[in-house]
């Protein structure tokens, strides 16, 4: 670590809430796929923020939307409409199953909305949500009892009443935990914090069918896995699946705060003027942002060239894995959200392997202790999947 990044590292836990086991680099400009640090050298970014920046850090015409509408309004609050905020709506509307948005700063708020959404939705005595085990659905305490690992629980108990968890992709164990008083199923259509793990579409369709059976609504939590990072706008749009609530955060404002919950025009009506709000969200300086971002996504060719650079990219994963069997078992995901599982072998090692890519200048991470998670700005060309896969070959190398 040089000079100047062991500056900021100190300054940083003089004043920092120790929550985060940061590595130990100041990040102070972004371009495309690349990352400089304060003491001048370059990283290969396949982490993007977690999931965020899907068009790269800095891309032209988010930056240019983002400092137009800084000069004219950065904020009045929703007791007011903005053209920005507005124009947002109007895209997600238009490309998605959703008659109506409403706009939050993060997925654990849109998720919050969800939450809320179902519970006024369906009445009286239908509260409690079910939901996966190992899914990860935010920090509130709300998002925190929805999400299905007890190592998030750990420490906040009493968690909120009303959330109950079913084994992954079991059916069955989903409908045995139906009751009178449940209202909804909450899911990612593929779970990232527990190593980036794909819900089978038939699964999925189940789930659909078990709430058209029993009177509920479904929610997608596609915080990670919409705007783009799948191969498509949204996962559900390849997935044959349509929810009743869905939300976005994270890639939708590539880097600036802001969510979103979307819904049918049908059940936005419960939510009448003083049962939900927020003063910042959809603030329009990250409106703009998001804007710009899916003007770029929706462009021609688009999705076509992500699809074709995401097989490319786990079919090298694939050889990896095919090389190094001692560290790797397999690869999943869809488009650009991948994951390499790790054996036991290399789950002990799957720190070491992180911080091995960091020295070599490539930023990847460790999800779930379980898989290496691929999380790419979705601009990442091949020869920049082929840096990296030889910088992981190199360090499977060492390490085998």
């Amino acid at each position: 670590m040089g000079k100047a990044n062991e500056e900021w590292k100190e300054k940083g836990n003089r004043v920092f809430v120790g929550n985060y086991a940061r590595y130990p680099v100041a990040m102070v400009k972004g371009e495309g796929c690349k990352l400089i640090d304060a003491d001048g050298r370059e990283y290969l970014d396949f982490l993007a923020g977690i999931a965020v920046a899907g068009l790269g850090h800095c891309h032209p015409a988010v930056t240019e939307a983002i400092c137009r509408q800084a000069g004219e309004l950065v904020h009045v609050s929703n007791l007011y409409y903005t053209r920005p905020q507005t124009e947002l709506a109007e895209l997600l509307v238009a490309n998605t199953f959703a008659d109506k948005v409403f706009m939050a700063n993060s997925g654990a708020e849109a998720n919050e909305a969800a939450i809320k959404l179902a519970r006024i939705a369906s009445g009286e005595g239908k509260y409690r949500v079910i939901s996966l085990e190992g899914s990860f659905h935010g920090r509130t305490l709300a998002t925190v009892a929805a999400t299905g690992q007890p190592k998030f629980h750990k420490g906040f108990e009493p968690l909120p009443d009303g959330f109950d968890h079913a084994p992954f992709g079991d059916l069955a164990e989903v409908e045995k935990r139906i009751s009178p008083s449940t209202c909804a199923i909450l899911c990612e259509p593929v779970q990232g914090e527990s190593g980036v793990r794909p819900l089978e579409k038939e699964y999925l369709q189940g789930l659909r069918a078990l709430c058209d059976k029993h009177g509920l609504l479904l929610i997608f939590d596609e915080v990670q896995t919409g705007i783009g990072r799948t191969g498509t706008l949204f996962a559900y749009q390849q997935l044959g699946v349509v929810p009743d609530i869905m939300t976005s955060a994270k890639g939708l404002g590539n880097g600036l705060p802001i969510g979103a919950m979307l819904t049918t025009e049908k059940l936005a009506a419960f939510l009448v003027p003083g049962t939900h709000a927020s003063t910042f969200g959809g603030n329009p300086v990250a409106s703009a942002a998001a804007v710009a971002t899916l003007k770029v996504m929706l462009a021609d060719g688009f999705f076509t060239d992500l699809q074709a650079k995401g097989q490319y990219f786990i079919e090298k994963l694939k050889v990896l894995a095919d090389r190094f069997p001692m560290l790797a078992a397999q690869t999943r995901g869809l488009g650009m959200m991948l994951g390499l599982v790790l054996t036991e072998r290399g789950v002990e090692l799957g720190t070491e392997i992180v911080n091995r890519m960091l020295a070599k200048g490539c930023i990847i991470n460790f999800a779930g202790n379980a898989a290496l998670r691929f999380v790419p700005p979705l601009v990442v060309s091949r020869e920049e999947i082929d840096q990296l896969m030889q910088a992981l070959e190199e360090t499977f190398g060492e390490l085998a």
